[in-house]
Parts: C-alpha cells; structure tokens; sequence
C-alpha cells in the first residue's frame, strides 16, 4: 500500500504528457485539414472488417489512411492494405493501448496534406484505451451482437468518453437472438442521448448511414 501514491503519480504524470501531445496533433491535424477518427472495440467485434469497408467506400471518393494497433501481429496492417489505403502497422508489444507518442511517431513519414481522412485503430480492449486521447475528431466504439448486450453496463467508461457506438455484425443479428432494444437501451443508460449505428461490413447494412454521418462531421469541423 505504501507504494501506491507513488504509482498514482507516475500515472497522473503519463496521462498529462499524452494529454500534451495529443493537443499538439490535433493542431496538426487541423491545419492539415485531415478528419481523424479512432475505433477501439474488445478483440472479435469486427473493427477491421468495418473499418476496411470504410476505407474502400471512403476511398472512391477521398484521400484516406489508416493506423493499426496490435500487440504483436501485423495481420490487420496486411487485410487492410487491401482497400488500397495507405496503412501503417502500430506493434505495441505488452502495452493494451495506442497513445498519442505511438500515433505521432507513426506519422513521421507522411504528409498530413495529402489526406482527408485517418482512422485510428486501437488495440483490441474496451478498458485501457478510454483514458488516452490521440488528438482524434471522433471516437468510435464497437460492440458486435456476439458479444451480448450488456457491454456497456460493463465498460460504461469507454462508452462516456467515445462520441458515437456502432453495433456491428447486424447481419447475424437473428441467428444469435441479439436483443437490439435491449443493446440500445444499455447504451443510452449509460450514455444518454449517444448516437448508435447499427452496421454489417458484409450485407453492407447501415453503412450508407453512416458515411453520411462521417462526411457531416467532417464538414463541420472544417468549417470552424
């Protein structure tokens, strides 16, 4: 017990460092003109397959990048270079999250210019990720109708400070016996309010939806 003020220090003192350089990429990011989202999820909910159908959809029509967190792999880096995207692979080793260093030192060979938008991949985990800020414009989380409805009772920190929740995997909503009141109802007890998309990478279900939602926040914060 003695050791654990010491510990809360050094933890104060990581978070203020990130929260810092996190500031700074924002600025960066803004005067690039680049829209920059994050996703983080638990492992299994089907952000890579979402997130590479956005960069396919997205990539028609704009200039997009993405940066992938992983502990140890570079699998999610190799499927979605197949949306034709610039991507970047983050390998974190033991560390259970992306911080704002790790997103700026990945940046170092890329010219901010040249994109419209950059999608963060967090690692897999709906715990460790919600305290740090990456200098993003918007904060997705994901939660698949395998993974029950009760993840935000359960993680209602991650969902506090992400600014939208999309349910993934809707096409199998049925099989599963996904109580899609049940999902929506837990959310908005946690979060009142908090904009949901119900989406399928496979079926293409709600994605239309979505990137129309994208494009609106990312007019909104250029216009500023």
């Amino acid at each position: 017990m003695e050791h654990e003020p010491r510990l809360v220090e050094v933890r104060r003192n990581i978070l203020k460092q990130n929260d810092v350089t996190a500031r700074a990429l924002r600025e960066r990011f803004r005067e690039a003109g680049v829209f920059v989202v994050s996703l983080v999820s638990s492992p299994g909910s089907g952000k890579t397959a979402f997130l590479e159908k956005l960069l396919t959809l997205l990539g028609a029509e704009c200039k997009v990048a993405a940066l992938v967190g992983d502990l140890a792999t570079e699998n999610d880096a190799q499927r979605l270079a197949r949306s034709g995207a610039p991507v970047k692979q983050i390998v974190t080793g033991t560390v259970c999250h992306l911080d704002a260093a790790m997103v700026e030192s990945a940046l170092q060979e890329w010219n901010l210019n040249d994109l419209d938008f950059l999608f963060i991949e967090n690692v897999g985990n709906l715990v460790c990720p919600s305290s740090y800020d990456l200098g993003e414009d918007l904060r997705l989380v994901l939660s698949s109708v395998t993974e029950g409805e009760d993840k935000p009772l359960k993680y209602p920190t991650i969902f506090n400070s992400a600014d939208v929740a999309v349910i993934t995997k809707m096409d199998i909503a049925e099989a599963v016996e996904f109580d899609e009141t049940a999902a929506v109802g837990n959310i908005h007890t946690v979060r009142p309010g908090m904009e949901i998309f119900e989406v399928s990478a496979k079926s293409g279900r709600g994605m239309d939806a979505f990137l129309d939602y994208l494009r609106g926040r990312a007019l909104n914060v250029r216009a500023v």
